[in-house]
């Protein structure tokens, strides 16, 4: 029974040797994580619209101190305030700029797959395989 390890197997419990077992094992893995991969891409973008939501309000906030600051008559020292705001605000725009290089990098990956099993896919139903892969003869049922 050797070999019997690396084989896949078919929806009718038939193993399947060679470069249609490791196509098929690789498709079934691509299904598996394709539901987790488009749930964190959601969420990853929730998040970077909440950052620009954020962005937007510490403007808002540090353009609303600064002119509080200008109209007090009592000399109050909010710049301390105003620079607190900002640094957080170049926090946000930086931790938005990872989430979207995050994002195009798996958008990327993702299209990257999907060509993969549609050329593995057509590949597989013209019957060509590339060259230095064994040609497996049809199975024959038994």
């Amino acid at each position: 029974m050797a070999g019997a390890g690396s084989a896949a197997v078919s929806g009718a419990g038939t193993p399947v040797a060679g470069p249609a077992g490791r196509d098929l094992f690789a498709e079934g893995l691509l299904e598996f994580l394709r539901p987790a991969v488009q749930q964190l891409d959601s969420h990853v973008h929730a998040v970077r619209e909440s950052q620009v939501e954020l962005r937007e309000q510490i403007d808002n906030l540090a353009t609303e101190l600064c002119r509080i600051n200008e109209d007090q008559k009592v000399a109050l020292d909010l710049d301390p305030y105003v620079k607190k705001l900002l640094n957080a605000r170049r926090r946000v725009v930086l931790v938005n700029n990872i989430l979207q290089n995050a994002q195009e990098r798996l958008r990327r990956l993702n299209h990257s797959v999907a060509k993969e099993t549609a050329r593995r896919r057509a590949m597989l139903d013209s019957g060509v395989y590339p060259s230095g892969s064994p040609k497996m003869p049809p199975h024959k049922a038994e």
